[in-house]
């Protein structure tokens, strides 16, 4: 018995296989490939998928899925750490986005409904592509990233109370829109109060008794039939398949299951959804955007610069500086894929007619293909548009330091300049603040930078890409810069502008990667510090620690692989050259180290060195003495220490080990 929907799904399938393999070689994103698969496999294609009906239901199960995932994902917890970029930065993104392309859409007499429904359109961006490119680059902790985040979970929530408002705008008339709200806001109530009573009583009682079977095929039907259940049941109150599903999916996120079910419903999503792609591409008339290329051409390019210009000033408005701000826009210009799910609810409704809707679909496609070239060279764009604006940007940078440390900053000398105040920044400061080491902080978290200064910190509100906030700390008399923040591309930028403005000062970065180390160094830093390597030292230690290895033979492992480890990375790049590379031949595992003095073994302490006789017992030399602030360089045979002497010893590593351990002795 022929099956014409399996030969349908193994034409697309096949075909998507292929596509993509394709876009992988260009390192296009996957969804990408999903809609050409569709545009090629579909009527207005190749027509290889004739009757695309079949096809339609698979792709309703994807958004099904996809929303029902999502609910379970949703933490009201994790959206309160970010509530200020998400409340702030996404509410001004969508709505003025929504304001402008309604009033675009006004000027060329379409109707206030249609126009403000194809704002709702536009102002969603791709949550697939843009976090997938951001994960690839390492860059989704960095500052334009966490924005970015924060906007798109954004849209990702107002998508649902679009698609409840989609039908009253369609429903026309003072009196039928009264109606139609006073009935929504019933069924609402209905459904939160079902969603409540759910999450707490009925859900966790039946995935507990489901879990206590032991049965993963019991557990993921149960949780497939709460999903489907859910959606069927506010499908028949009038609302819509998706909505059900993302309420379904809140209803488990509020159990202790919510991550089993998560990691057992993400398999049969990645493949629905994968056909609601293909569905999409497959309504594209490839002839009609021929046909009309250069209008759709015009519509793109205006689509692309409202949403990059809209972005910006949601980054502005968050107070980061310009540079940060153009990457968020330069990034969610696109239109997303949750457009489309909101466009078949505009199409039932009739706002959306069948012209409109192919010029939608050409414009969403082109903006989506064109982002992974955008992104690629985005950071470049940025600092063109910067550089072309950089009076506006560097008043902006420096407004925020108040005027009685204005005289503080320019009396800064021999100090550390700490860039970024995130976990590491803190504890840099804090050990030079130990330490009465004068320090200053750059940070662009005009939130963080209001609330530290308040507290005492000295720190400033600014992009340190830029010259002029480096002059202004006084850079070049500084003695060390410790570059602590998350952005890859950044921190090859403020070491460039680093070297520019001081040769001899101390760089010491922070990076994510060991690949990054080599960039670094070939850029100017002294030291690079990897959190990957430095995170594998700390486990295998913890893992010694556990097997009762003795904690000085774990110290000297440990310090003989970062000796070798961080010797090899800067020879690779070149940092090890010269005569440098000569004196680690002539003086090979020569290190030099800083210890204090704990212990009061009459040994050691209170006796002239020719008599505790260090060189010949110990095997290293000391060359200096910090006693009660006082630097002692002239160390003679006659020298004594004391408890709580620092001092400055030269030896192999293992030696100096071995001193500091006796050192550390109580007596």
């Amino acid at each position: 018995m022929e099956i014409p929907l399996l030969s349908d799904i193994v034409i697309i399938l096949g075909l998507a296989v292929v596509v993509i393999l394709l876009f992988q070689r260009f390192k296009l994103p996957t969804i990408l490939g999903f809609l050409a698969t569709g545009v090629i496999a579909g009527p207005h294609g190749l027509s290889l998928i004739q009757d695309t009906h079949d096809i339609e239901i698979l792709a309703e199960i994807g958004v099904i899925l996809l929303l029902f995932i999502i609910g379970m994902e949703f933490s009201l917890r994790q959206l309160a750490m970010i509530k200020r970029t998400v409340l702030l930065g996404g509410t001004a993104q969508v709505f003025l986005t929504i304001g402008l392309v309604a009033l675009v859409m006004v000027i060329l007499g379409f109707e206030i409904g249609e126009a403000v429904f194809m704002g709702f359109l536009i102002s969603l961006s791709s949550t697939a592509i843009v976090l997938k490119l951001l994960q690839d680059r390492s860059e989704i902790n960095s500052p334009h990233g966490k924005i970015i985040l924060g906007i798109l979970i954004f849209q990702d929530i107002i998508v649902v109370p679009m698609m409840l408002f989609t039908p009253l705008m369609a429903a026309g008339g003072t009196e039928n829109l009264v109606m139609s709200l006073l009935l929504m806001a019933a069924k609402g109530i209905l459904v939160i109060v079902f969603v409540l009573i759910s999450a707490r009583y009925l859900v966790p009682k039946l995935l507990y008794l489901v879990a206590q079977t032991r049965s993963r095929e019991l557990f993921i039907l149960c949780v497939v039939v709460i999903c489907f259940a859910v959606a069927w049941f506010t499908s028949s109150l009038g609302l819509s398949l998706a909505l059900g599903a993302f309420m379904a999916g809140l209803i488990i996120s509020e159990s202790e299951y919510s991550h089993q079910a998560t990691s057992n419903i993400l398999p049969f999503r990645e493949i629905f959804t994968s056909f609601f792609f293909v569905s999409i591409g497959m309504l594209l008339d490839f002839n009609f955007m021929l046909q009309h290329f250069l209008v759709i051409l015009f519509f793109t390019t205006i689509t692309i610069l409202l949403k990059g210009l809209v972005a910006t000033i949601a980054g502005r408005i968050l107070q980061y500086p310009l540079r940060v701000s153009v990457l968020v826009g330069l990034s969610i210009f696109q239109v997303g894929e949750f457009a489309f799910i909101l466009s078949t609810t505009g199409i039932n409704n009739g706002l959306l007619t069948d012209a409109t809707y192919q010029y939608f679909l050409s414009v969403s496609l082109l903006t989506m293909g064109i982002t992974p070239f955008i992104i690629k060279s985005y950071h470049n764009i940025a600092s063109r548009i910067t550089s072309s604006i950089s009076n506006g940007e560097t008043h902006f940078a420096i407004a925020d330091i108040p005027n009685e440390a204005e005289d503080e900053l320019h009396k800064l000398d021999d100090h550390i300049v700490i860039i970024g105040y995130g976990i590491n920044g803190r504890n840099v400061a804090k050990a030079a603040k130990h330490a009465h080491i004068p320090y200053i902080i750059i940070e662009l978290n005009a939130v963080t930078v209001r609330q530290e200064r308040q507290l005492g910190e000295p720190i400033l509100y600014g992009d340190a890409v830029h010259g002029t906030i480096l002059s202004h700390v006084n850079i070049q008399k500084a003695r060390v810069v410790v570059i602590a923040i998350s952005d890859p591309q950044a921190t090859k930028r403020i070491l460039a502008s680093i070297r520019q403005n001081n040769e001899k000062v101390h760089i010491i970065v922070r990076t994510r990667f060991v690949q990054e180390m080599e960039e670094n160094y070939r850029l100017g830093a002294d030291e690079v510090i990897p959190e990957e390597f430095e995170t594998s030292i700390e486990i295998f230690t913890r893992v010694l620690t556990k097997y009762l290895m003795p904690q000085d033979e774990i110290d000297a492992f440990t310090q003989l692989i970062r000796s070798d480890n961080y010797d090899m990375l800067r020879s690779i790049s070149g940092k090890t050259s010269g005569s440098m590379a000569n004196l680690n031949f002539v003086l090979p595992d020569i290190e030099v180290a800083t210890l204090r003095v704990y212990t009061k073994d009459e040994g050691i302490v209170n006796k002239p060195l020719l008599e505790i006789n260090i060189r010949n017992r110990f095997n290293i030399t000391i060359v200096a003495i910090n006693r009660k602030n006082e630097t002692i360089l002239n160390i003679t045979a006659s020298t004594k220490l004391q408890q709580g002497d620092v001092l400055y010893v030269v030896g192999r590593p293992e030696a100096i080990m071995n001193f500091n351990h006796h050192l550390k002795e109580e007596e």
